[in-house]
This record gives structure tokens, sequence and C-alpha cells, in this order.
């Protein structure tokens, strides 16, 4: 039977002047992340790219009238695999060798990760009800072809660094745990925080070979901490204040000893 073809691969939504949503409604939910384009005087900002299945560049042609920079919260294979598209392109040390030399090679997650892999996301929530990593495919590509393709980081950034557009300046947390170099974008003007998978509002994934649940209490009480108005993560809906501290509570009494 052929696979699916979707005439269109991203969708989008408008969060505000500045901010639009896209995502990859044919990816499975597991890897569907948020893409986050930020509007700025002199320069755009681009949050976590996607898988790299479509072109991101050219769905985005309406909103980048300037320089771009893309920054991947880390470097799993649902979140930088559009970097390539992009000249200035930023990682944390840590997960910079994931973005230039990506692992994800296959769309079968059986073939690709294999049973045991399976067995662990599934145990921590999400169902790997589908074959593949995707339901669809876009005009022209196979689904034996797929290979993300490698990106050249322009620059390493770490805590306390700052990425900013001319009017908005972001602060660089270093947010381990989920993986060694996960970090979060926070402009503490507007109380905006781009937390990719260091928090969003659904099963938290802390125990891939890479993860440290430790560390991740740790920054986990660092957020709940941040006096946050909106969450802007990279999965599911964007969440405030109060909906932080309920999933950060619920993560420290999961995971804290004792």
């Amino acid at each position: 039977m052929p696979f699916p073809v979707a005439e269109r691969w991203f969708e989008r939504r408008t969060i505000d002047d500045a901010i639009t949503l896209l995502w990859e409604p044919h990816v499975v939910p597991l890897m569907r992340c948020n893409i986050w384009h930020l509007r700025g005087r002199d320069r755009d900002l681009i949050v976590d790219t996607g898988m790299g299945v479509g072109n991101l560049t050219a769905e985005m042609q309406d909103l980048l009238d300037k320089p771009v920079t893309a920054v991947a919260t880390h470097g799993h294979g649902d979140h930088m695999g559009g970097h390539h598209e992009f000249a200035d392109c930023c990682a944390h040390p840590l997960e910079a060798h994931l973005l230039e030399v990506p692992e994800l090679a296959s769309l079968d997650p059986h073939t690709f990760w294999g049973p045991e892999a399976i067995a662990g996301l599934e145990k921590s929530g999400y169902q790997m009800q589908d074959p593949y990593l995707v339901t669809a495919l876009p005009p022209g590509m196979a689904l034996e072809g797929f290979r993300q393709k490698g990106a050249k980081v322009s620059r390493l950034i770490d805590e306390g660094d700052v990425v900013s557009t001319g009017d908005r300046r972001f602060e660089v947390l270093h947010l381990p745990g989920h993986s060694p170099g996960s970090i979060g974008l926070w402009e503490a003007a507007t109380g905006t925080l781009f937390s990719g998978d260091a928090l969003y509002d659904g099963p938290l994934l802390d125990e891939l070979p890479e993860s440290d649940i430790p560390a991740y209490l740790r920054t986990i009480e660092r957020l709940m901490a941040l006096p946050v108005t909106v969450v802007h993560a990279g999965h599911d809906p964007s969440f405030g204040r109060e909906r932080l501290r309920e999933l950060c509570r619920a993560y420290l009494e999961k995971r804290r000893p004792g």
C-alpha cells in the first residue's frame, strides 16, 4: 500500500504580534515538537526546528524578512532536524555534536530505537501505536530515504549567555536532566520562558540513556522559583506560572528521595 502523501507539512498559529507557533501534524505525538518563531527588530529568533522532514524556511517565507538566529534547546531528533537550513545556529556545547552529526537515520522506530527503548517510552506515557514516526510524507519523499541533515553550529551558548533580537534579550539557562545540555531561553523583562524539554505539560522523559534524574531535580527546583508569566515549551500547550508550579511539584513528589 502506498504511504500517505501530505500536501501541507506544517501548521501554524499566531500567538501574539511577535510569536508564531509551527508544528508538524503528520509527525507522531512523541516527536511532534513546538517550533517557535519570534519576530525581532534586527533579527528573528527560531527556537527548535522539528524533525527536518519538510522544508521549514520554505514554509516560513512570509515570516522571514530579516536575519535569523536558530537555537536548539537540545540535540534530540525531534527538535533540531531543520537547523541545517540556518546559517546562525546555536546550541549548548554538550549538544552541538548531535546537530552536526544527527543520530536519527530512520523513520522506523522499531529498527532505529529497538524494542527496549520503545518499551521505556511507553512506560513513561507515550504509546507507540503507529509503525513509523510519521503518518504521511511530503510529496516526492520516500519512507526509506529519510536521514536528518547535519547542521553547522556557528555559536556555542551556555548559562548566562544572551541571545538578542535587537529589541529583546533572552538569557540562556542551562537546564540539564532530560539531556546533559538542555537549555531554556529566559526573558526576565516579560517573564517569558522557552523551556524546550526541560518542562512541558506532558509526561517528562528522565530515563533516557543520557538523562540524569538528580540533575533534573535541581533543574525543576530552579524552574519552580522562576517568576514566569508564560512558558512556551518544547511540546504541548503553553502555560503560566501556576501550571508551572503544579508540574514542578508533581515531578518533585515523584522523584525526590524520601
